[in-house]
């Protein structure tokens, strides 16, 4: 910086502003003193070491905190592992409480299924009285009545490339005529209930003055006489 010195004038000089104003002395020159380390060498060393110890502890500090960080995730990972597994070992346990409850059932499922195999085993062939009769009350003529009616069930032979029957029934009954008993023979024969009806025998009587014609007849049970109600599937 350049500073610029004025005099003031006294009367009757002139003013040194007009004059060139007078230059500043240059700034001293800063002094650099020579630094001397008086310390011998063995203290500095003892400084050096001492710094590095410090850093060497705290860098194995900042390891033992990152150990302890994951040492501490570790293990609530396992605690969450084992409240799982506890969790899932309490259902198993729950599970196999409420399988034991019904664990009866099977063992009745599986007595009902022995017993509905026994009972198609042995309704499986059954031959209901009911529906026949009612078949043949459809199928009578007017002028043509039974007495008795046998049914003997069992599988009987068939001709041959027919199919055998289930069992045979045998009728005996009163008709006006032997036109009338005929009659009846061909009603039988048309059933599905029934195949290959005959006359066993045949013979004329009087009934109160009046003619009548006394018969046997017998026809074989087809397959369509069976019930099928305990049998999967049947009717």
């Amino acid at each position: 910086m350049t500073l610029t010195m004025f005099k003031r004038a006294e009367p009757g000089e002139t003013d040194p502003s007009a004059q060139s104003p007078v230059p500043a002395a240059p700034s001293p020159l800063p002094v650099v003193l020579p630094r001397v380390n008086l310390l011998p060498p063995e203290i500095l060393q003892r400084r050096r070491f001492h710094q590095l110890q410090i850093g060497l502890g705290v860098a194995v500090l900042g390891c033992a905190s990152l150990v302890a960080m994951l040492y501490v995730g570790a293990t609530g990972s396992v605690a969450d592992a084992a409240g799982g597994l506890s969790t899932a070992q309490a259902t198993g346990q729950q599970l196999q409480a409420e399988q034991a409850k019904y664990q009866d059932m099977t063992s009745v499922f599986a007595q009902a299924t022995a017993a509905k195999g026994l009972l198609t085993t042995a309704m499986g062939e059954e031959i209901r009285f009911s529906g026949l009769l009612s078949e043949l009350s459809t199928t009578l003529p007017e002028d043509v009545w039974l007495g008795t009616v046998a049914l003997n069930q069992g599988a009987t032979p068939g001709a041959a490339g027919a199919t055998g029957g289930v069992g045979t029934v045998t009728f005996g009954g009163t008709g006006f005529s032997h036109d009338s008993v005929a009659a009846w023979l061909e009603a039988v024969d048309r059933s599905e209930l029934y195949s290959d009806a005959y006359f066993s025998k045949s013979s004329e009587a009087l009934m109160a003055n009046r003619k009548t014609v006394t018969f046997a007849s017998t026809a074989t049970l087809t397959p369509a006489a069976l019930s099928r109600r305990y049998l999967q599937g049947g009717g």
